[in-house]
């Protein structure tokens, strides 16, 4: 790997634990990142409790070893101790932002767009202009870790692996997202309630120009 990957990894990962601690503070502060004017769509029930495993499992280890470790005697666990009590707090943290991500960054649905989203980074842009039909159809990325597959027209922008709306467009569109310009024709997505999301959009394609 060359080092210009490196750096451009590295600051993508500084961004990204950066952007997460955002996201925790907003979520104390219950001020979710919703533009006025816009409709926020929720897409955090699916993995909400699998992340709150995550945390309750990494905070209960955390204690469990710094509370041993309290009670050995010896030179080499108060060598360990405090790393590893300062990466069991790390790893809760980033957790918990994580999951704050999901909450306070919801999808919106302003007059013109839908703005997709998924975590602290990720967003792909959807002018209402160019969507045909909203319709319920469920898609599996491969793999769980990405949320972003784009493959043959088909861009999916997943929450633990799946999504369950699709976006068929008017055609071949370019989009607009962070991670550059994409070109699809239909658009999966995830969010908490498919439904009613479709009644929602459904007028705003019919209305449109």
């Amino acid at each position: 790997m060359s080092g210009r990957r490196l750096l451009d990894l590295a600051r993508e990962a500084l961004l990204l634990e950066l952007a997460l601690y955002r996201s925790l503070a907003r979520w104390i502060a219950r001020r979710p990142d919703v533009p006025a004017g816009a409709t926020p769509i929720g897409y955090a029930q699916l993995v909400g409790p699998m992340l709150w495993l995550w945390i309750f499992g990494s905070a209960t280890e955390t204690v469990a070893v710094e509370l041993v470790l309290r009670h050995v005697d010896a030179a080499w666990a108060d060598a360990i101790r405090l790393p590893l009590l300062v990466l069991g707090i790390w790893g809760v943290l980033w957790m918990l932002g994580l999951l704050a991500s999901y909450r306070v960054r919801p999808h919106l649905l302003h007059d013109d767009r839908l703005r997709l989203r998924c975590g602290a980074r990720t967003w792909v842009d959807v002018p209402l202009a160019a969507v045909a039909a909203c319709r319920l159809v469920e898609h599996d990325l491969p793999g769980t870790i990405r949320s972003v597959h784009h493959e043959d027209g088909l861009l999916l922008l997943g929450v633990s692996g799946r999504t369950n709306l699709e976006l068929e467009l008017t055609g071949v569109t370019t989009l607009r997202s962070s991670k550059g310009e994409l070109v699809a024709s239909r658009v999966g997505l995830w969010v908490d309630a498919p439904r009613d999301v479709a009644r929602e959009i459904a007028p705003l394609i019919a209305a449109r120009p």
